[in-house]
């Protein structure tokens, strides 16, 4: 009896599957899948034929064509009982996370029991962010399958992305008391004590981890954050510069061994890992800050602007950044620019001490003591105690006539630090100029105490002393003064005049004479005094 066309086909069908299973017995898979595809050219379009290809194509690692046999197959049988998993399978290796995790629940629909579709299902979900569903799948694999490995990491991967940190370490340490050497469970718990800045976890498990993998990143990673927590630098650029060398190409591993070698002092290799860093974010705002600061502090003024004003070019409103770059135009004696940004930041900032503090400093500088004087006032008003801006909100007042308000703070000056020199000197002065000597002779006499020993000051006490009429004490000062300075020729000149009102005319005239020799211009009322 002849055969009908339906047997004839499954006769060709099944002769092509037993020729293409020959071959695969004697490891001859590409063969196979030639002979399959042969079956295909030749209208062969049957769902066995499509399961083998599907099935070789695998093996060959060819997953989006073994994809595309799966779905051929769900076409010619939409309830294929084994289709939807291996499709599945195949899309899992395209990381295409969304489609393999439709086509694992559809197998569901077929096989609700099967632990590995429901496990994969999980590994899906966690990849695409749905972390609390990809948990339920975990548990329901568990309650079925308490020791599966992979189902009880997987749980403790979504809990740690759902934040549950202490469940999540439970998972990973009971997983790790079997297999001391899982390097995932390893990895995932530095993660974890990084994100709760917890450094004896951090570091328990980087160094764990680091004896299984000496280069593992993640390990160099917690080691250089417990590093940089317990500001231990010196180590911290050590991981740092291990972490840049495996990866160069990376933004934030540059900026941290920046960071580490700056507060090293190592200026010059902060500013050489900034500059790595920059070449691969330029537009990194605080890598530019940073990079200013550590020229700055190196003494490259000129790259130090470079860096602030384009740091300011990616962020105008970074307020600190305008602070340094107003420092840097100090420094370059471009008081101008300088003065104009610190009026701009105070415009907007108007509490801001030290900008008030540099800004009265710049004017002081070219002798503007009323608008300089108002800036001191401004820093005064909101630090009361401050020693410096007092000391120049007093010599600002005493150059515009102020002396009250001078008086009052040098005395602040001197509540803060009784032996300022340049308070008692600011005071004595002011002293001298009302003629209350005796006043002035307090001050001197403190400034002596304090350890004070310039000739000048020798010399400017003993001619108050002599004013008052005290000559022992004011030619023992002048004598000070000489031996601090030999050649002090007024000094010579009014211990002459000391020692002649005493009646010591010789050795008056002596020093006359040596005074006159060194400065000749003492000359002028010498007659006058003569007389």
């Amino acid at each position: 009896m002849s055969k009908g066309p339906a047997e004839k086909k499954d006769s060709a069908v099944s002769a092509f599957l037993a020729r293409a299973v020959a071959l695969h017995l004697e490891g001859k898979r590409q063969e196979a899948l030639e002979e399959l595809q042969g079956a295909v050219n030749a209208g062969e379009d049957s769902p066995e034929v499509h399961s083998a290809k599907g099935h070789l194509l695998y093996e060959l690692n060819q997953f989006e064509e073994a994809a595309n046999s799966y779905q051929r197959l769900l076409e010619l049988v939409p309830n294929h009982p084994t289709a939807n998993f291996n499709l599945a399978i195949c899309q899992e290796k395209l990381t295409k996370w969304a489609e393999a995790a439709a086509s694992f629940q559809r197998a569901l629909v077929y096989d609700a029991e099967r632990v590995d579709t429901r496990l994969g299902l999980g590994i899906c979900l966690l990849h695409s962010d749905k972390a609390e569903q990809a948990l339920e799948q975990f548990d329901r694999v568990l309650a079925r399958d308490e020791k599966n490995e992979t189902a009880q990491f997987g749980r403790a991967v979504a809990l740690q992305i759902l934040w549950k940190f202490d469940e999540a370490a439970a998972g990973y340490r009971k997983l790790l008391s079997r297999n001391p050497k899982f390097e995932e469970c390893l990895v995932n718990l530095v993660t974890i004590g990084m994100a709760r800045k917890d450094e004896a976890m951090t570091r328990e498990f980087a160094e764990k981890l680091l004896t299984l993998r000496p280069n593992s990143l993640t390990a160099l990673e917690g080691l250089a954050s417990c590093a940089f927590s317990s500001n231990d630098h010196e180590a911290a650029a050590t991981f740092c510069a291990k972490l840049v060398e495996a990866s160069p190409d990376h933004f934030e591993r540059w900026f941290n061994l920046g960071v580490a070698q700056q507060k090293c002092n190592r200026y010059t290799d902060a500013i050489a890992a900034y500059g790595k860093a920059l070449q691969i974010r330029p537009d990194a705002k605080q890598a530019w800050v940073n990079l200013g600061i550590s020229q700055q502090e190196s003494g490259d003024l000129e790259g130090a602007k470079s860096s602030y004003e384009k740091a300011l070019q990616l962020a105008p409103e970074l307020n600190d950044v305008q602070y340094n770059l107003a420092s840097v135009y100090e420094q370059l004696n471009a008081t101008e620019e300088a003065e104009q940004l610190y009026a701009k930041l105070l415009s907007r900032n108007p509490d801001w001490e030290d900008a008030w503090f540099r800004l009265g400093h710049i004017r002081l500088q070219r002798n503007d003591y009323r608008t300089a004087g108002e800036a001191f006032e401004q820093c005064v008003r909101r630090r009361p105690e401050w020693v410096e801006a007092h000391m120049n909100l007093a010599l600002c007042c005493w150059n515009t006539g102020l002396q009250d308000h001078a008086a009052k703070s040098f005395e602040v000056v001197l509540s803060q630090n009784p032996t300022s020199l340049d308070a008692l000197r600011g005071l004595a002065a002011m002293a001298i100029e009302k003629e209350d000597f005796e006043q002035a002779l307090d001050m001197q006499a403190r400034m002596i105490e304090a350890g004070e020993r310039s000739p000048e000051l020798f010399y400017n006490t003993g001619l108050l002393l002599q004013k008052s009429g005290q000559l022992d004490d004011a030619i023992r000062l002048y004598r000070e003064a000489l031996n601090e300075k030999p050649q002090f020729a007024e000094a010579m000149l009014n211990l002459g005049h000391a020692l002649k009102a005493q009646g010591l005319q010789d050795e008056a005239r002596k020093l006359w004479k040596q005074a006159l020799d060194i400065k000749p211009e003492l000359a002028a009322g010498y007659f006058d005094r003569a007389s």
